[in-house]
């Protein structure tokens, strides 16, 4: 239970031994409600000791993560400061109260990536070096749960939670979903691939699309129309097309059978709307929504935009949306783009989209989703996040990993990027495919481009090598959907993130922080994306990755690596450098062409050898979990199962195939066999470094020092990639 310390016009609640709620009301008006931010301040009993007038203090709060002092009075720096414990640093274990500027600060999210073309700077988040941090919840409104509605918080109070919890980032995340909120389980359909163009498809034109891509065996889940689903070309009187809600009968003739037809092609739909001009006279439903509100029809009086008004509400999602949905529309694109309130007693309106959307979807459709901005801590209960119009190039591509785990530490773990960008830039094959295959090791791979008639992102558009390479990529996005769906439910059920940044797990090891564009992705894998373009010497292109200690696999060649290592990993256009340890299993659908909305029928366990592992695969349809326990024996070479369904929502008859995943010391020849082939160097040194490194007596410091010749720098590097590989093999 909170233990709760006033002193007069201030008031101390210690949530957790690492957690504490300041608050500063000047009319003691101290709030209980919750906000915006913050849904539950009920935590399990607390530790802590509460001393008075002791040694010339007020007031002294201690638990095992921090000694508070408070000397009365109004809270300043002089009056309140705190000893952190678990502080990593040998100068700021202290923290005074509004000294919030924090160099040590592992950052957080922003509300959009619009027109960014590389890194923007980020605002602090809940994680910092130094071990503590502090949340301001004094801006977030006030939720009325009785009215279902927003109230402004009232000035000059202070509310503000100090986070003590040292590096220990995992935990830490936890409770500030403890207190947020979880975030909800996404539906199994929106983990695969999402088909996303602004561009004026006709309604046949866009199922020749997708019928060209299952003729490939390319895999799409959620058909995203842009809005020229919508009339753009209206009377001028109305103002612009921007915003739209009524079906462009010339591009969509038959909009109800198109949905159909999509949902009998195992696709969700979901349609971009841009809100902000409201409901206007053209269109469909504004008869109904002018009769709802009591419109002045023979003025084409429109129907203003104002999600805080509830009649407003109930016309627009009853007599819009719904009517839209029963369609066959699953969910919005909510493209809101006008900003924040102009009045500080007003409401955000991204942030009553994002509510009353998501809390409508989830109503009607059971698992609730949107796609819409970032509206501020805790938007991760109304996944998923859109994060605007990027440009086209490697600079934003570069940003893209970092960014996405980085929003971890405000709890953010659902982003969904333009996956190739959306504007700007030029025709780059190799940009294309290293963007998209950074896509499918990211929270959602959603495929997005302009409507400009040569930026399509169909892997068909490009050059052989990349169209295949896309194309395997997206069958492997929906092979991998049991394992990324088993890390969806440890997000809703344990606040542990899709992509983690490396220093959740190895916080006290300083090259976790250095590998920025490094992440975990799920329980088993580390993905070092490629986002700088191929070497001409190589013909590869390479990631900066670190390898933690222990023995890890390459997730594709199965190539051995030695742990507590950094080096350059070079990979062509068909693989990315992808990791797992010695002792993983990772759970795969073969049938990647199934259905996404159910669960796959037959699966195959990808075992990585090297030492006992278990791994539970949790399993969801709806609110229906299923779990399997697997258990891999090292010695024995066996693996065990054990499944738990109460709902029955696994297939009866499921097949289920075991693969063992080592490559041969064969494997490690080839490799390198095959960088010789392709690089640019003389053909006797190639020789001579082939026949040393296939020697019997081959020496590992004698084939370094014979990379001693080869000049370029990217290929001694690469060569001496497979070098550390042969060394590393058992």
């Amino acid at each position: 239970m909170t233990i709760v310390v006033e002193e007069n016009t201030i008031r101390f609640s210690i949530l957790t031994e690492s957690l504490l709620r300041i608050e500063e009301d000047k009319e003691k008006v101290f709030e209980n409600r919750p906000t915006t931010m913050v849904v539950n301040r009920d935590f399990k009993d607390v530790d802590a000791e509460v001393i008075r007038n002791h040694n010339g203090h007020k007031l002294e709060i201690i638990t095992s993560a921090f000694h508070l002092y408070y000397e009365g009075g109004d809270l300043s720096p002089l009056t309140l400061f705190v000893d952190i414990k678990k502080s990593s640093s040998l100068y700021h274990n202290r923290w005074y109260f509004g000294s919030n500027r924090d160099e040590k600060n592992l950052k957080g999210t922003i509300r959009t990536l619009d027109r960014a073309n590389g890194e923007v700077p980020l605002p602090d988040g809940i994680m910092s070096k130094n071990g503590s941090s502090v949340l301001d919840d004094s801006q977030h409104f006030i939720f009325l749960a009785e009215s279902d509605s927003f109230l402004a918080r009232r000035k000059d109070i202070v509310d503000e939670y100090l986070f003590c919890y040292g590096r220990d980032y995992q935990n830490a995340l936890t409770d500030f979903y403890h207190l947020t909120g979880f975030p909800p389980l996404i539906p199994r359909f929106a983990l695969g691939n999402w088909w996303s163009r602004f561009y004026p498809y006709s309604q046949k034109a866009y199922q020749k699309l997708m019928i060209n891509f299952e003729n490939r065996d390319v895999p799409i889940s959620v058909s995203v129309l842009d809005m020229d689903w919508h009339k753009r070309d209206i009377p001028q009187k109305y103002g612009s097309g921007w915003t739209g809600y009524s079906w462009n009968r010339d591009l969509f003739p038959n909009p109800r059978k198109l949905l159909t037809w999509l949902h009998d092609h195992n696709k969700a739909v979901t349609l971009n709307v841009h809100p902000a001009a409201g409901i206007r006279a053209f269109e469909d439903q504004y008869q109904a929504v002018a009769k709802e509100l009591g419109l002045d029809t023979e003025n084409d009086e429109p129907a203003k935009f104002d999600l805080e008004n509830p009649k407003f509400r109930k016309a627009y999602f009853e007599k819009v949306h719904h009517t839209l949905e029963k369609e066959g529309v699953d969910f919005w694109w909510l493209d809101w783009q006008q900003g924040i309130a102009r009045d500080p007693k007003k409401m955000d309106p991204l942030w009553l989209l994002n509510y009353y959307h998501y809390k409508d979807n989830k109503k009607g459709k059971g698992d609730g989703l949107i796609l819409s901005r970032f509206a501020g801590p805790g938007s991760h209960r109304y996944p998923i996040g859109f994060s605007g119009d990027t440009v086209i190039t490697w600079d934003s591509l570069d940003f893209q990993p970092y960014f996405t785990s980085t929003a971890s530490n405000v709890g953010y773990t659902w982003w969904s990027h333009d996956i190739g960008g959306h504007m700007k830039g030029s025709f780059d094959g190799e940009l294309a495919t290293r963007w998209l295959q950074f896509g499918v090791f990211s929270p959602i791979n959603r495929l997005h481009s302009s409507n400009n008639i040569f930026s399509g992102k169909e892997p068909w558009n490009y050059r052989k090598d990349f169209e295949e390479s896309q194309e395997k990529f997206l069958r492997l996005r929906h092979s991998l959907l049991p394992y990324i769906d088993s890390a969806n439910f440890d997000t809703h059920t344990k606040g542990i993130p899709i992509c983690r940044p490396l220093y959740y797990i190895w916080p006290d090891n300083e090259e976790a922080y250095q590998a920025k564009n490094e992440y975990a992705f799920g329980p088993s894998m580390l993905v070092s994306p490629i986002t700088k373009p191929h070497d001409k010497t190589t013909q590869t292109a390479s990631s900066d990755t670190w390898l933690p200690e222990g023995k890890w696999v390459d997730y594709f060649t199965h190539l051995p690596y030695d742990g507590a290592t950094r080096l350059k990993t070079y990979r062509k256009i068909d693989t990315l450098p992808v990791f797992v340890r010695q002792g993983s299993i990772v759970v795969t659908n073969p049938d990647y062409m199934s259905d996404t909305k159910v669960l796959p029928k037959n699966i195959e366990i990808e075992v990585f050898p090297g030492q006992d592992v278990s791994f539970d695969l949790h399993e969801h349809l709806g609110d229906k979990v299923a779990t399997t326990k697997y258990s891999w024996k090292e010695t024995a070479q066996s693996l065990d199962w054990e499944i738990e369904d109460p709902s029955a929502i696994i297939p009866s008859g499921r097949s289920i195939k075991v693969k063992i995943q080592k490559a041969s010391f064969e494997a490690v020849v080839s490799e390198l066999k095959e960088r010789l082939q392709q690089s640019y160097m003389d053909f006797n040194l190639k020789q001579k470094l082939y026949d040393a490194f296939v020697d019997s007596d081959y020496n590992y410091s004698h084939f370094l020092n014979l990379l001693t010749e080869v000049e370029d720098t990217e290929l001694r590097n690469s060569l001496s990639e497979v070098a550390y590989i042969r060394n590393s093999y058992d």
